[in-house]
């Protein structure tokens, strides 16, 4: 029979205290009927899981199509950010402008430099060379020498070397290749000219005029092909080249040279030779674009040039007094000062000095 505390029916088994002993402790905890109702596992389906419920990750938002009132916004101040600046550029005060020049057309005079006596000549050139004031000089191109190069305000050193060189090329092509100095070609010398003097350069070839704008041989230095011919090709040379800047679009070179010739009678290449002299004054001009196209404008040409007979005419080709022969006595050709447009005939004396002395 059970204690009075005991149920009726006597303790449950596996109750506590009823063989249970290790149970006791759990003893105090009560489960009511609604609490095990709602503590029940109810599994999803996968469709349940997908239309009922939220995903475990949420979508993020689809971007707006299209562009935001701020991208806008910045495209369009960068737009005028760029405009600003080319604008800027164009407009700015610093920035060098060239001014379209007109080009002038080549002033030039040819002055004969006639004899007071025969003119000498010897079988040997050297001989001739070695007893004339050409005995010092350099040869051929090795007399053009260049300066020092040093940059001007408005132009670099290799712009100040562009300009020399051309003026040296100039001289070279024109003072010192075989086939010009013989008359078979001008074409060396016409690609270094200036484009807006070509007109005045062709019409001087092909209708040479003393009228100090149309005489071939102020472009350049050529012989009668019919009378000399050279006799040496070891031209001797000497003389300066001066650059400046005259404005910041503009480079002037100034040459001065002196070249001196051995010639003899083109039928007679046993006969003796003689020195021909000529002192050339060229005052070019350069323009950025004369400079980027290896090209000069020609300002003034001054050149002197003897043995000549002062009546003979040098617009076309140089007529060298050769060994042996003397200058007519008739004096230079006349020429009408009152004709507009035509330049006064201009002789000079060469001197002694100037001859070798042989």
């Amino acid at each position: 029979m059970g204690g009075p505390a005991d149920p009726p029916e006597g303790t449950p088994e596996g109750g506590p205290g009823g063989g249970g002993g290790s149970d006791d402790e759990y003893r105090s905890v009560v489960f009511d009927e609604s609490f095990v109702r709602a503590a029940r596992l109810q599994e999803f389906s996968a469709q349940e899981r997908i239309t009922d419920h939220a995903p475990a990750v949420r979508r993020t938002p689809a971007l707006r199509r299209g562009l935001t009132r701020q991208a806008v916004i910045l495209v369009v101040m960068i737009v005028l950010a760029f405009g600003t600046a080319i604008y800027m550029g164009i407009r700015s005060p610093y920035r060098t402008t060239q001014v379209a020049r007109h080009t002038e057309p080549l002033r030039m005079t040819v002055i004969p430099l006639a004899p007071s006596g025969k003119v000498p000549g010897a079988d040997s050139t050297a001989e001739l060379y070695r007893h004339s004031p050409a005995a010092q000089f350099h040869i051929a191109a090795d007399g053009i020498a260049l300066p020092t190069i040093r940059r001007t305000a408005h132009f670099s050193d290799s712009q100040v070397v562009t300009a020399l060189t051309t003026a040296k090329d100039y001289l070279v092509d024109s003072s010192l290749d075989p086939d010009v100095l013989k008359g078979a070609t001008q074409r060396p010398v016409r690609q270094l000219v200036d484009p807006q003097q070509l007109d005045q350069f062709d019409q001087s070839f092909d209708k040479p005029a003393a009228d100090g704008r149309h005489a071939a041989t102020g472009w350049l230095v050529r012989f009668d092909p019919a009378e000399a011919a050279l006799a040496d090709d070891h031209i001797r040379v000497t003389g300066t080249l001066h650059v400046a800047e005259t404005d910041a679009d503009t480079l002037e070179v100034t040459s001065d040279h002196t070249f001196v010739y051995a010639l003899r009678p083109v039928d007679k290449p046993d006969a003796a030779a003689s020195l021909f002299t000529v002192r050339r004054e060229l005052h070019f001009r350069f323009d950025r674009d004369d400079l980027r196209n290896h090209q000069a404008e020609l300002m003034v040409s001054y050149l002197q040039a003897g043995p000549l007979s002062c009546s003979t005419d040098s617009a076309t080709h140089l007529h060298p007094l050769l060994a042996g022969r003397r200058a007519t006595q008739d004096g230079p050709a006349g020429t009408d000062p009152y004709a507009t447009g035509s330049a006064t005939a201009l002789c000079g004396a060469l001197a002694p000095s100037a001859q070798p002395s042989v």
